[in-house]
């Protein structure tokens, strides 16, 4: 069968653009054409990307997948084994990072000095306080809570307007950046990507490329979070854990 560009990228849950990529790399080209020049995709070629998606969730650069799909000696089981290890071996830092990070977006509004009207100014209708038991008693003992806790409590209605203002304004940029077909993998997205790490950086705690990654997969796995991404643009949630992934792999 064929398929074109664009049913490919609605099966695989990738952009239009990404397959353009991928194309444009020699990762993955189609294999035929149409008369007029479109692209048209077999069942091979779908394979081909199910491997690559594969990779990508390992964490592997598209050029190092490209040799690994394309070089007849290459041994897939030897690269699995060393990543394999890699990840093995930050399993138990990661672990200790998911409570820290899924206070991301909670812990920030915890002491909250605001009159009710500030408040209001600040958040609308959304209570800060809605989950203050909850993530006192989940990740009270972490450093990112103490950090994040003892920095919003200094913060004035101006700074959190201010950091409000930031924040809709890197929310716009990302969405048109999804809306132009931006490759989630690509240096548009992966900046964003940066911006938004270095957001967390400057107004809550420190937070590194593992973190960061796992706040990418929150995204995804955490119904609460997907909903204010999904909120702001349908499929943004998973466009910008693919973008988080793709600049901690490249940066790191």
């Amino acid at each position: 069968m064929a398929y074109t560009v664009g049913e490919v990228a609605r099966a695989a849950g990738v952009t239009v653009r990404t397959l353009h990529h991928y194309d444009e790399i020699g990762l993955l080209s189609p294999s035929g054409r149409t008369p007029a020049g479109y692209r048209r995709y077999d069942d091979a070629d779908l394979e081909r990307l199910q491997l690559v998606r594969h990779y990508r969730e390992l964490g592997f650069p598209l050029d190092e997948i490209t040799a690994i799909l394309d070089d007849p000696d290459a041994d897939p089981a030897a690269h699995l084994r060393r990543q394999h290890e890699l990840l093995t071996g930050r399993i138990g830092k990661l672990q200790e990072m998911v409570a820290a990070i899924e206070l991301a977006l909670e812990a920030r509004r915890m002491n909250i000095r605001l009159t009710p009207q500030e408040r209001f100014e600040v958040f609308g209708d959304f209570d800060p306080d809605e989950h203050t038991e909850e993530v006192q008693q989940r990740w009270g003992g972490t450093e990112a809570y103490r950090e994040s806790n003892r920095r919003a409590a200094g913060y004035s209605k101006e700074d959190w307007l201010r950091n409000k203002a930031e924040n809709e304004d890197w929310g716009r940029r990302i969405v048109a950046a999804l809306d132009s077909g931006a490759p989630a993998d690509g240096p548009e997205a992966m900046a964003l990507a940066e911006e938004h790490r270095q957001l967390i950086n400057r107004w809550f705690y420190d937070c590194p490329y593992e973190m960061h990654i796992c706040l990418a997969d929150m995204y995804v796995a955490d119904e609460r979070f997907t909903a204010y991404f999904e909120g702001l643009r349908p499929g943004l949630a998973a466009y910008l854990g693919e973008a988080i992934h793709a600049n901690a792999i490249t940066r790191a």
